[in-house]
């Protein structure tokens, strides 16, 4: 399988390996140290020679920071892992809410007379440092770099580098020359007055280069950087026995070579640079100093405005990604309650899908939470953990796969017997919220902090909310979670044509139950309207993901008949495309989940 079950942290492991930093502070004179989830390419997945923060506390989200002081150990946490800390981490580390709680009014009440708190400048970006060095200004606390990683050196059995082999990304796929790719970027750096762009994240390379590769697990990256010049040439700083098999794809304009030798290279590169501030490290930036041009990774919004080839093969992925789903739950559905465990539903749902010749991982570890499992929002079952599907409890299973056409991700919410009225109730508000952003007409120029709320207000009119963006931006054969797009209030990046985001309100009541319906969805040129003089430029939604949602925990009386009216027209179309690729089972049971109410 993809997927293991293994239990990667236990609360105990982390007070004597706390002990072990602790004591390495002391023989460098700090009174505190910064242990973030990021490495030196600055983006969300990591590979297991990275997990400091895991390994030191526990917490194995993917978001968030420890700042370990020689009395007090704070792990910084958002909405999305509250619950999920307060399983994981032992009583020595106290969970601090994030950002509700800046770090820097942490540490000044923590270290009311100063001090000196060290980081490591590869594994923090220079925004970060620079808000957190304005932020300390009126105390007397001091930032300390340090060369050497106190973590690492006190992790004795830590990984190895990850150094698997590169390969192509066919132009079926991608749609548009590497080679096309970088004149077209090089050209945007020119008409900015900029000789060069400094690029650390692995899917900005990946997708420029026109390579995928397996350095992380669920992800198609490989861990590297790049400098991209204003006359189109591109400097490849990457492991060389990963790129023996695509060196004829990668061509002369690319030079190899070792990332050794990057923060050198960084450092003599003349003219202004483009730097993205929220993804370089800080040594990078200390590296440029005033040559440094905060004009964001260029790669970021070209890879994120899909073409026509990426869009065509996102859908195709997903329609075979609904017939394995529809498969699961037609095999669940004949399963009784008390029979299953959490675990027996991943495992189906991944051999499912492995019968797809163009699967080539899961596109994270599939989230099967069920009964109060369900309510931490980025769950991950273990063999400790795992939990019978009983009676009367609801089954969040959200899950996905990387396709060589596309990624997917879908959630479904299900019922284990009979759901109660609140359950109910609430999945309703969910639907709700779901489908109104998924109506959506909004003009050209919006970002999604200006029409998120769409998705929460069925929510809000009954007092109820959740602890996550309504929506990520989505990869073509790349990460599941892609920026700068996002549903969300912090994200003020303007929605383009093209862009894949997923449509996924919730709702979670700790130690009962969770909610949670996904939709991946294209931005598109809105259709006119026949009653429109002068109607505005207008975006709206394309929907990628077919597979029923499940009328049993919907209560139809609580629906408009606009809201009737889409869920309708929605299952009609997943019957239509979906119906004939899957087993004569599986016809049977989506007939009668797609029938009209």
């Amino acid at each position: 399988m993809y997927q293991t079950f293994d239990v990667t942290a236990r609360p105990e492991q982390g007070p004597p390996r706390l002990q072990a930093l602790r004591d390495a502070m002391g023989a460098e004179q700090l009174d505190g140290y910064l242990v973030p989830r990021n490495d030196a390419h600055q983006g969300e997945y990591v590979a297991p020679r990275d997990e400091r923060l895991s390994w030191l506390t526990g917490f194995t989200g993917s978001a968030g920071f420890c700042a370990v002081l020689q009395d007090k150990a704070g792990v910084f946490i958002d909405g999305r892992y509250r619950t999920q800390v307060k399983r994981q981490v032992a009583q020595e580390y106290t969970p601090v809410p994030w950002p509700d709680v800046s770090l820097a009014d942490w540490l000044k009440e923590q270290l009311p007379n100063g001090g000196r708190v060290g980081f490591d400048p590869w594994l923090h970006a220079a925004a970060q440092i620079q808000v957190l060095l304005r932020d300390l200004a009126d105390s007397d606390i001091e930032l300390v770099q340090m060369v050497d990683n106190l973590v690492d050196r006190i992790w004795q059995d830590q990984p190895n580098a990850p150094m698997q082999p590169v390969s192509a990304h066919a132009i079926e796929y991608a749609g548009e020359s590497a080679t096309e790719k970088c004149a077209r970027l090089a050209k945007d750096l020119r008409d900015a007055g900029q000789t060069a762009a400094v690029i650390t994240l692995p899917d900005s390379i990946m997708w420029l280069m026109n390579i995928r590769g397996s350095d992380i697990a669920r992800n198609p990256i490989a861990q590297g950087f790049a400098i991209l010049h204003d006359d189109a040439r591109v400097d490849l700083f990457m492991a060389e026995e990963k790129l023996d098999g695509v060196s004829d794809h990668l061509g002369s304009s690319v030079q190899r070579k070792d990332p050794a030798d990057f923060q050198t290279a960084v450092a003599a590169l003349n003219g202004s640079v483009a730097v993205d501030k929220a993804t370089i490290p800080q040594v990078l930036a200390d590296a440029l100093g005033e040559r440094a041009v905060n004009s964001g990774d260029p790669c970021a919004l070209p890879k994120a405005r899909k073409n026509k080839a990426e869009i065509a093969g996102s859908a195709a992925a997903h329609l075979r990604d609904g017939a394995a789903v529809i498969e699961l739950l037609t095999w669940l559905d004949a399963q009784a309650p008390g029979s299953l465990t959490e675990i027996d539903v991943v495992k189906q749902l991944e051999g499912l899908r492995r019968r797809d010749p163009n699967l080539r991982d899961i596109s994270f570890e599939t989230i099967a939470g069920t009964g109060e499992n369900g309510a931490v929002m980025h769950y991950r079952v273990t063999d400790d953990s795992n939990t019978v599907l009983q009676d009367g409890d609801l089954l969040v299973l959200d899950s996905g796969g990387q396709y060589l056409d596309g990624t997917t991700d879908i959630t479904r919410t299900l019922p284990v017997g009979t759901p109660s009225e609140e359950q109910r109730a609430s999945f309703t508000r969910v639907l709700q919220g779901m489908i109104a952003m998924s109506r959506l007409r909004w003009p050209k120029g919006l970002a999604g902090r200006d029409i998120e709320a769409i998705g929460r207000m069925p929510l809000w009119l009954v007092g109820q909310d959740f602890n996550h963006g309504l929506g990520h931006g989505v990869g073509a054969f790349l990460s599941v979670h892609e920026g700068p797009q996002r549903l969300a209030r912090a994200s003020h990046v303007p929605l383009e044509t093209g862009m894949i985001l997923s449509n996924e309100p919730g709702y979670y009541r700790e130690g009962a139950f969770g909610i949670r319906i996904e939709n991946l969805m294209v931005v598109e040129p809105a259709p006119a309207l026949a009653s429109a003089d002068r109607e505005r430029d207008m975006l709206s939604w394309q929907t990628l993901t077919f597979a029923p949602i499940d009328r049993r925990l919907i209560v139809i009386e609580m629906l408009t008949r606009e809201e009737r009216d889409w869920l309708n027209s929605y299952h009609q179309e997943v019957a239509a495309k979906i119906r004939p690729n899957v087993s004569a089972e599986a016809q049977a049971w989506l007939d009668a989940a797609t029938a009209t109410i």
